[in-house]
């Protein structure tokens, strides 16, 4: 969740919700009846032109899901047709529709953090696409206190599911012709990871560098640190001494809400450009 949705003081499970600032921070959803590919990213296109799937060798769709609006990302080969799926927060049946109509097979389910609204489908997902799930070691007693989440919420608990790979800084995940990075960037969560797809991404190039960042990183904001492990420390560190090192080009695709650029973050983020 961005930080300026924060309205409370003391860390508890309670802040799971945006609050009041929810409806201005969440994406516009495309219409039941909208199938193209452009139309479902084009909400998300606010700040920076989106990735073309056609002239630049990726399928990439980033769709809205669930109560708080968590984009979900899918990134694809479009040649062996193997892709990952990033936050599959909820709404799996909406997500598996997309997967069958670009006929993609998930490589791999990435979670980049254990917030129910960003892991709430990742044992559906898991049941139905027989796909493991990769989280950092140091989420999962979030994602294994997942009622407690629920219960602040008001919400029915997810089904949880095991965890197949723990990630770690600089491992490197690789589905048909294209690779990403693993960054572990805590201070939202204690295990936060963002995926950074550089330009010579595996076997391909690509125009521009791509970061799916989470929760770290918004346009305009940053993560929370009054959740359960969050630490203000910690994701100034992980944002100054991590993803501003990437380069300005760099396309970013936050947990919520709209994209930006981490050249755009540098020079505009009140909370980089004032500490």
């Amino acid at each position: 969740m961005p930080k300026n949705a924060q309205n409370l003081h003391q860390p508890t499970f309670s802040h799971l919700h945006l609050g009041p600032d929810a409806e201005s921070l969440a994406p516009a959803r495309a219409s039941p009846e909208s199938t193209d590919v452009d139309v479902i990213i084009k909400p998300m296109t606010d700040a920076v032109p989106t990735f073309d799937a056609v002239s630049q060798g990726l399928i990439h769709i980033t769709i809205p899901v669930g109560m708080l609006q968590c984009n979900c990302s899918i990134i694809g080969d479009p040649v062996s047709r193997e892709a990952l799926v990033i936050d599959p927060g909820d709404e799996v049946t909406r997500i598996l529709e997309l997967l069958g109509r670009h006929k993609l097979t998930v490589k791999a389910i990435v979670s980049t953090h254990a917030h129910i609204d960003h892991v709430g489908g990742l044992s559906k997902l898991r049941q139905y696409t027989g796909a493991p799930i990769l989280m950092h070691r140091d989420d999962l007693p979030l994602y294994q206190g997942m009622e407690v989440q629920a219960a602040f919420l008001g919400v029915a608990t997810p089904e949880i599911t095991d965890v197949d790979q723990l990630l770690k800084e600089g491992d490197a995940l690789s589905w048909g012709s294209f690779e990403a990075s693993v960054i572990h960037t805590p201070g939202h969560t204690p295990g936060s990871v963002c995926l950074y797809v550089p330009k010579d991404s595996g076997a391909v190039a690509i125009a521009v560098p791509r970061l799916f960042a989470g929760d770290t990183l918004f346009a305009g904001s940053i993560g929370r640190t009054d959740l359960w492990g969050g630490s203000m420390d910690q994701i100034t560190d992980s944002l100054r001494g991590k993803l501003m090192q990437l380069p300005d080009d760099t396309i970013v695709y936050p947990g919520h809400g709209r994209l930006t650029s981490i050249g755009q973050e540098r020079n505009t983020n009140p909370f980089l450009i004032h500490t």
